[in-house]
């Protein structure tokens, strides 16, 4: 299984969301071709009622922490709401900003 495939059914199984979107963006990044290095997640669940960002952060990090540490996960940007708070924003979530980073591959050229 690929690993958008892993992490969309681990999520799915763990917070039950009323919506979830999750795109690879890897391709916006200086990694190779048809990597899985770089996500977006917007994630929606009555999970998160009462809790604050950062424990919502942790709680999707405690569900892939073999993808993470050492593994091809790289970047996660998480959009965590609860259903109401879904609503409020009309169902949008931000756009993930372009990647400034360089390369590996710059750092070994540059003067």
């Amino acid at each position: 299984m690929n690993v958008e495939a892993t992490l969309k059914q681990r999520l799915q199984e763990r917070f039950n969301p009323a919506h979830i979107e999750l795109e690879n963006e890897s391709h916006q990044h200086s990694v190779p071709m048809d990597s899985e290095t770089h996500f977006r997640l917007v994630l929606v669940s009555d999970e998160f009622s009462g809790q604050r960002a950062v424990a919502r952060h942790q709680a999707v990090y405690r569900e892939v922490p073999d993808l993470m540490q050492n593994g091809p996960l790289h970047a996660l940007a998480m959009h965590l709401y609860t259903p109401d708070e879904w609503r409020e924003k009309d169902g949008e979530a931000p756009a993930s900003p372009d990647c400034l980073g360089g390369s590996k591959a710059d750092a070994e050229t540059a003067p």
